[in-house]
């Protein structure tokens, strides 16, 4: 599929106003990006979990798309960044089925612990259909 199709159904997705997606100076980060194409991964489905300890399950904090840039600003406000252990599942199949692509991984799952609430946490995701790469950013 030719770059110039791959931008011009990503323009064609979800669009992001309509999914709250207020711009909100958060200390969480994510960003993804497409590498088949070397495009952000517009409307991109993605929620945020954290791990409570008292009964060891997984609270949904937000759900969200990422924006025409791949980033979903806002995930988490100041007030609710806390230490603890937290989880991003971005919603991979949804995305590759919405760019007409099938793909090897139906979601992608990235668990990470926060130590300092006065640290800013940047997660990017590097995505293809066949492979996906994430680290902490900054």
């Amino acid at each position: 599929m030719s770059t110039q199709r791959l931008h011009l159904l990503q323009s064609h997705l979800c669009p992001t106003e309509s999914r709250g997606m207020e711009v909100v100076s958060s200390p969480l980060t994510t960003h993804v990006l497409d590498t088949t194409s070397g495009l952000p991964a517009r409307g991109l489905c993605l929620r945020l979990f954290r791990l409570e300890d008292c009964d060891r399950q997984w609270t949904e904090l937000r759900k969200s798309y990422t924006n025409a840039d791949g980033r979903c600003p806002g995930l988490l406000t100041p007030e609710q960044m806390k230490a603890g252990t937290y989880k991003l599942f971005f919603d991979t199949e949804g995305y590759w089925k919405k760019m007409g692509q099938t793909s090897f991984y139906p979601y992608v799952e990235v668990v990470f612990t926060i130590t300092n609430e006065a640290h800013k946490l940047h997660v990017p995701l590097l995505l293809s259909p066949f492979s996906y790469t994430t680290y902490r950013g900054s």
